[in-house]
């Protein structure tokens, strides 16, 4: 019996022979490891990235938007219609006993100027409640206060984006004017960095002035109707359903919507659209990481066609073998190895070459980008038993051949 050691040793001398062609017969495997750990890494990186929107935006947050036009056949979206009013907010925050707090938002885009830039951002018009709904920190100066909203006041809470554009990197911003559609406001807080949306949008290229200070002189108010949305904090992530019903239940009594009929707003919560963004971007994944596979057990065809060939030009080398004494085990040992062998080489140069492309991508597009070591290691056992069982019946041929006939073999 042929020691382990002597086994390996005269299989990967039998693929160096031929590299070229080992290397091709490995290329299968080496293409449909590395779309496993691409896909999968790409995948994984998305909903790292939806959990981390989740986390900036509060997993106790709620988003109730107005209603949808209808003209011609033709429906716009939740919130094109104004429906929600002054007095379904103040209901929310007095009659919602899952309703922690709540504030109304109105944005704009619009050029924001100061002595030395220019830079068109998003201006928000909201109440100071918002920053706790938002669980967003003040990191230099003071926030918007009730009597900013009360009295009107022209003063301003930015992004760090914001912050950067029109003052440069590293300046305080507190006290410094700026001028939104003609009118000067003083800067009284930068915000702590949000960083990116799920959406992809920069939260920190923002601008926050009074409600009362928005509707009067940005962007104009609509009477008793709420020009925007409301955020809604619950008292707990899992009160969240409960605040939906809760708030559902309120409007439709406010605004008399018979039993039956379509709402005429829509509340959202933001853990439920994080959920079903990583539901639909793991769903995504695992058909990406599927069809990868499938270059895996074409990778693994071309292995047993190769070996195939390899025992039909190497049956007198078998027949000679088994004639001095090698048993069949030592011949399917040795192709077994031979198989298992371009399988694993296919296998760790798949993952190299996975993880950068991910890495290229990701630098490419904006991705994040997440290995997980467990499916690298499963890839490498993936490669390895499809080497094994691709490779085995070759190996099974090469052992059953009987040494006379191999030996005759021309």
């Amino acid at each position: 019996m042929i020691s382990v050691t002597e086994t390996a040793r005269l299989g990967f001398r039998a693929l160096l022979r031929n590299k070229t062609r080992a290397f091709l017969t490995a290329l299968g495997i080496i293409i449909g490891v590395a779309a496993v750990i691409c896909m999968v890494a790409i995948g994984e990186g998305a909903k790292a990235r939806i959990q981390n929107m989740l986390e900036a935006t509060g997993t106790n947050v709620l988003i109730v938007l107005s209603g949808s036009t209808s003209q011609g056949g033709m429906r716009g979206g939740f919130g094109s219609q104004p429906t929600l009013t002054w007095e379904d907010l103040r209901a929310i925050q007095n009659e919602a006993p899952s309703v922690r707090t709540a504030a109304p938002l109105s944005r704009m885009s619009t050029p924001v100027i100061s002595e030395t830039a220019t830079w068109t951002t998003t201006v928000h018009g909201t109440t100071p409640e918002y920053f706790d709904i938002r669980d967003w920190a003040i990191v230099t100066g003071t926030g918007l206060t009730q009597a900013d909203e009360s009295g009107a006041s022209r003063s301003a809470v930015v992004g760090k984006t914001v912050a950067s554009k029109l003052f440069g990197e590293g300046v305080n911003p507190i006290g410094q004017s700026i001028r939104i559609r003609e009118s000067p406001y003083t800067i009284v807080g930068m915000l702590d960095e949000k960083g990116q949306s799920g959406m992809g949008s920069d939260q920190d290229d923002a601008v926050f002035v009074p409600m009362a200070t928005f509707g009067a002189r940005i962007q104009g108010g609509l009477g008793k109707f709420i020009r925007g949305q409301i955020y809604l904090s619950a008292i707990s992530p899992q009160a969240t359903t409960t605040v939906e019903q809760e708030v559902t239940k309120l409007l439709r009594e406010k605004h008399r919507i018979p039993e039956g009929e379509e709402d005429d707003f829509s509340v959202r919560s933001i853990a439920e659209m994080a959920g079903a963004m990583s539901a639909t971007t793991t769903t995504l994944s695992a058909l990406l990481a599927s069809i990868a596979l499938v270059s895996l057990i074409v990778g693994g065809i071309g292995v047993m066609n190769i070996m195939l060939v390899s025992v039909t030009e190497r049956t007198r080398e078998i027949g000679i073998r088994l004639a001095v004494g090698a048993q069949p085990g030592d011949i399917l040992a040795q192709f077994l190895v031979e198989a298992l062998t371009l399988a694993a080489i296919g296998g760790i140069i798949g993952v190299a070459l996975g993880i950068g492309a991910g890495k290229l991508l990701s630098a490419q597009f904006g991705w994040s980008l997440v290995i997980r070591p467990d499916i690298v290691v499963l890839a490498l056992l993936v490669s390895g038993l499809v080497g094994v069982v691709f490779g085995l019946y070759p190996a099974r041929k090469a052992a059953r051949l009987d040494p006379i006939d191999a030996l005759r073999y021309e």
